[in-house]
């Protein structure tokens, strides 16, 4: 169903019509420099699309959660662990329901990680919830930088990473990415370079200038022109808007933000003493309590169930029946007890096949069951661990300087490709037959053997493989930072552990 919304007008107070089926398949780049209109562009775009597309926002500022009030969205406050931002965000999906991820009065790390679980989430659903969803990213150079800040290279990392999935890999899961950024020279290239569908206002900076006109295909001489944009004012270019950069003046919207630009307002007249009134101090300022200006962190919602598990009853215990204290555990009996939870999920023969923010969840409900102190493990330390669990790396082999060289390789790629990459790793330094496509696919969590294959390309347009075959037409998958690469292998063998759990 071709859908085309009104974003304003062209010149001579023509129409101008975004083609919605159009947009969910290219995606859309908004740029523009503070007070160029960005916001109320992404605002009337919302507004527009509301009773066509469901919709996810990511509002650093919570300048959207006035949609709630007039289409019904649900408001998602960012203050919360990743377990319970996953988790909402599958569901999300699943219910088909419009969201703001409100992120007012977090730090920028906190943020980029909020918001990188969130998009996880909704890039981790299960195919049967693959609906159309348009996915709005404001401010999106703070969650893709192009260099690292202030910030943690965790956090970069996963915020980085998730943005990526939804730029490049999420058409195919229903996802289509709408960012919208101050400086596009901030923004990373290979999230920016996603977008088939730009709308470019007011520009300041050469530099921006310059990639805002290589973008649309114009003459650098032309960039000029994005100094003179008035507020409202963008230029157009893409399948969704226009064939040609088409100027385009953005329409009204029906709600506001809750913040809006500073007005100018009269000052008022001086009294005579001014200066008594400035320099006298109030005397209750000197009893009046200090005010925490930031607000106090949020409790990880696994710490609230411990406490409801460890309250004690109405009445008090009989001195008969002393309350039995919870032995301490040691660094190593933690290990050891959180290794055997792992175990025990991934020993499920479907576990292959289910999402990793599926496998969080179980692990936390396991984790929580045995009552396993300290803060609970995040989801990037969780993935990994995963994959190095089903990789099947010996003791021996994992204490090799190969291993370490495969892990550091690892982190290279996205989290949810890590388990396929170090068991292709694994294969290579021991030497064992390269790993079938349906080996593949059962490590990325899906039955799809070009998926498999596709995969494989991924890694060695990124150079961290080289794909060859023998003389016989079996595949082999060289590591050319391990020095190692596999034995020859059938690429349509069957995987063996489905064949043997079918047989018996």
């Amino acid at each position: 169903m071709q859908v085309g919304i009104d974003m304003g007008t062209v010149s001579g107070g023509t129409p101008a019509k975004l083609d919605i089926e159009e947009l969910l398949a290219t995606r859309l780049l908004v740029q523009g420099n503070s007070g160029s209109g960005k916001s109320h562009l992404l605002r009337r775009l919302l507004e527009q699309s509301a009773q066509w597309v469901q919709q996810v926002i990511i509002d650093p500022e919570g300048d959207f959660v006035t949609l709630a009030d007039k289409y019904g969205h649900v408001v998602v406050d960012g203050e919360r662990t990743e377990a319970e931002l996953i988790g909402i965000a599958t569901r999300i999906r699943q219910h088909r329901v419009s969201c703001v991820l409100s992120l007012e009065g977090l730090d920028v790390e906190e943020q980029m990680r909020a918001a990188g679980a969130f998009l996880n989430g909704l890039f981790d659903a299960d195919r049967e919830y693959w609906y159309p969803v348009l996915v709005v990213v404001d401010e999106a150079q703070m969650f893709a930088p192009s260099v690292s800040g202030d910030v943690s290279e965790e956090a970069r990392k996963m915020s980085l990473g998730a943005m990526t999935n939804l730029m490049c890999r999420g058409r195919k899961r229903g996802l289509a990415g709408v960012i919208a950024t101050q400086r596009l020279a901030k923004l990373a290239k290979n999230v920016a370079a996603e977008a088939s569908n730009f709308l470019m206002g007011r520009t300041f900076l050469d530099i921006d200038m310059a990639r805002a006109a290589d973008l649309l295909g114009m003459d650098r001489r032309q960039a000029e022109m994005f100094r003179d944009l008035k507020r409202g004012n963008f230029v157009a270019l893409g399948p969704a808007l226009s064939r040609r950069p088409l100027p385009i003046v953005i329409g009204t919207v029906e709600t506001s933000a809750r913040s809006s630009s500073p007005k100018l307002v009269p000052l008022p007249n001086a009294p005579q003493d001014v200066e008594d009134l400035i320099f006298t101090p109030d005397p209750e300022e000197f009893t009046r309590p200090l005010v925490r200006r930031a607000p106090p962190a949020p409790r990880p919602t696994t710490d609230i169930l411990a406490e409801l598990s460890r309250a004690a009853p109405a009445a008090a215990p009989s001195p008969a029946e002393p309350r039995v204290a919870q032995p301490e555990l040691s660094p190593e009996e933690r290990e050891e007890r959180l290794t055997g939870v792992l175990s025990e999920i991934l020993d499920d023969p479907q576990s292959g096949y289910r999402t990793d923010a599926a496998l969080y969840q179980d692990f936390l409900v396991r984790a929580r069951m045995r009552r396993l102190p300290g803060p609970p493990m995040a989801l990037s330390d969780f993935r990994r661990r995963v994959a190095v669990v089903r990789a099947g790396v010996d003791p021996e082999m994992a204490s090799t300087e190969a291993w370490a060289t495969a892990l550091s390789l690892s982190a290279d790629v996205s989290d949810d490709l890590q388990g396929v990459f170090l068991m292709m790793a694994k294969a290579a330094i021991g030497g064992e037959a390269c790993p079938s496509d349906a080996r593949i696919a059962k490590a990325y969590g899906t039955h799809s053997a070009r998926r498999a294959r596709r995969l494989l390309g991924y890694f060695e347009e990124q150079g961290l493989v080289v794909v060859h075959s023998d003389f016989s037409g079996k595949r082999v998958v060289a590591f050319p930072d391990l020095q190692a690469e596999t034995a020859p292998g059938a690429a349509d063998a069957p995987d063996i552990d489905e064949a043997r759990a079918a047989a018996e």
